[in-house]
């Protein structure tokens, strides 16, 4: 009797790995063909999803840009921790990303845009310091401004709330797919809501099959504490909504630009 040892079959047929990322199956079981001394491999009809894992590289751009494009959701590297990113404008694609973390459509989600010139496409900064946007961004910075009228956000993206948080990550991958999309990414950690953030791509292992593609930038160094967010809301105030990774850095470029602390003593 013959014995097949599937480690041994995958190694030498990567069409059955998955770890290749292509599609992964199950063995059923195996047939001894007995006239003509072979063993016929059964395998099931249905194909079992898996993630695809690609490196985060220029080589899976168009990749990248195409899955957003037709709606599906990636899990890409930032600058601060990897992160789930679809198109902003799409529904369908942002309500996935909640069905994803089993995260309430009441918590909001930030937006990523390619350039600092692209945050007015979305919401108002008008009433911000010249140079100011420029000065924090690209970084491990969120900044919440408010949705404007003229905003070509997908309404259902933080329905009910007047403001949106914005991030430009200091991250040239993630900013070239928002350029190539021609839109706004929704972003989000990659990891289950309530759960611990993601700086390896191994510590979202579970929520793989759920991304058309994961990309694979190494572990970030810049820890689990996330990017700074600052609510830029009001005419020359500031309010930090979370310390993340930059607080000193944002709060002193914050007072440089004149801007006071929300209740702070004049």
């Amino acid at each position: 009797m013959y014995t097949i040892n599937p480690t041994k079959i995958t190694s030498k047929f990567p069409i059955l790995n998955p770890t290749t990322g292509v599609h992964r199956f199950a063995f059923s079981r195996t047939i001894q063909n007995q006239k003509n001394g072979f063993l016929k491999l059964g395998l099931v009809s249905k194909a079992v999803r898996c993630a695809v894992i690609r490196p985060a590289n220029e080589g899976c751009l168009d990749e990248a840009i195409e899955a957003v494009k037709d709606g599906k959701v990636i899990a890409v590297p930032t600058d601060t921790l990897y992160g789930f990113a679809c198109d902003a404008c799409s529904v369908k694609a942002v309500n996935r990303i909640y069905e994803i973390k089993g995260r309430k459509l009441t918590s909001p989600l930030a937006i990523c845009v390619g350039d600092v010139s692209d945050i007015g496409r979305f919401v108002v900064t008008d009433h911000l310091p010249f140079g100011l946007l420029e000065s924090l961004l690209p970084g491990p910075v969120t900044v919440v401004l408010t949705r404007g009228e003229s905003s070509i956000l997908e309404k259902s993206v933080n329905a009910g709330l007047d403001s949106v948080g914005v991030r430009v990550p200091d991250s040239d991958f993630i900013r070239k797919i928002a350029r190539g999309s021609g839109s706004a990414l929704a972003l989000t950690s990659a990891n289950l809501s309530g759960q611990p953030s993601s700086v390896d791509i191994n510590d979202f292992k579970n929520l793989w099959e759920h991304c058309a593609f994961v990309y694979d930038g190494g572990i970030l160094p810049a820890g689990r504490a996330g990017s700074t967010i600052v609510d830029l809301t009001v005419l020359g105030k500031y309010k930090i909504l979370r310390a993340g990774s930059a607080k000193d850095a944002t709060i002193s470029i914050l007072e440089r630009h004149s801007l006071q602390e929300a209740g702070a003593t004049p």
